[in-house]
């Protein structure tokens, strides 16, 4: 009796498990009934006719990861490389996802693969790394117009990794180290240059410098000289304009000329003092002499004898 009453317990709970369907968020689910298609089940709750109806497909509509497992891709130039990525894709339409092929996350994948190789064949792997985002624009645009009948829509694929042989890595780094070495001289020929630029400037500049340093001083000095010039014949000129003034006036003859028989005789005992040798006229008649022809202009002789 016990285990009648379990029996007819699980077989209840079962058939309620078969009645009812409650379908999550961003899920549809594929119903049959007697093996044709019945109808596309979007979230929510429903019921459906045990033994009868039956839900094939389950399908995520959430945008979904692949995993491109690493794959051997020949360039342009035979250039074996090693290429891994990732795949972005979401189901749009789940009727299509499950009966336009049998596992499309296979089918995506394989799809994937042979485009990447294919885009790859078709670069030199000099260019191979810097165009990597077109390479990643044409994996998804051809896969996306592969795999529209599929109800599958492609979003995005990245190229994860890429792997040269070891020997091209050897010969990329050899290359990159005389590049940089290449730079460096250039820096340094740069800098160089520029310091002999610099230095050319600055000699010039100085001796641009001094000679209008020079100029400059010879110029204030024949300005100085001029203006020593000036000063000097305007004062011989005064002094001449004062002399002839006091010519003019009464007397002033006289006094030029006893100015001028004062300075001689300065000048003669001057001579005799500091002279080792002394000559003097053989008679004193020759002195009065001299003053006779002083008298002439002062009028006014002194007496020798006196």
């Amino acid at each position: 009796m016990g285990a009648t009453v379990i029996v007819v317990f699980l077989v209840v709970v079962y058939i309620i498990k078969k009645t009812i369907i409650i379908v999550p968020e961003q899920s549809v689910y594929i119903k049959e009934r007697l093996g044709v298609l019945n109808g596309v089940l979007k979230s929510g709750f429903y019921f459906m006719i045990p033994f009868v109806d039956q839900i094939r497909y389950r399908q995520n509509l959430k945008e979904q990861t692949i995993d491109i497992d690493p794959q051997v891709c020949i360039t342009k130039d035979n250039v074996s490389v090693e290429v891994d990525g990732v795949l972005y894709l979401k189901v749009i339409d789940g009727e299509k996802a499950s009966y336009g092929i049998d596992n499309f996350m296979l089918a995506t994948t394989q799809l994937a693969q042979t485009t990447l190789r294919s885009e790859i064949g078709k670069l030199i792997f000099d260019n191979l790394l810097s165009e990597r985002d077109e390479i990643n624009g044409r994996v998804v645009s051809n896969i996306d117009r592969a795999t529209d009948p599929w109800g599958i829509k492609v979003t995005r694929y990245e190229i994860r990794n890429i792997t040269p042989p070891k020997q091209i890595l050897i010969e990329m780094e050899n290359q990159m180290k005389s590049e940089r070495e290449r730079r460096a001289e250039i820096t340094i020929s740069q800098g160089e240059k520029e310091s002999r630029v610099n230095h050319s400037v600055g000699e010039r500049q100085e001796s641009i410098n001094i000679s209008e340093g020079e100029k400059i001083r010879l110029v204030n000095e024949a300005d100085g000289r001029a203006q020593e010039i000036t000063l000097i014949s305007n004062a011989t000129a005064k002094g001449l304009q004062l002399i002839s003034e006091a010519i003019s006036k009464k007397g002033g003859k006289e006094a030029v000329s006893l100015q001028i028989t004062q300075e001689y005789l300065d000048a003669l005992g001057q001579i005799l003092k500091t002279s080792k040798t002394t000559v003097v006229p053989e008679t004193l008649a020759n002195i009065g002499g001299v003053f006779e022809g002083l008298s002439k202009i002062t009028t006014k002789i002194p007496q020798v004898g006196e």
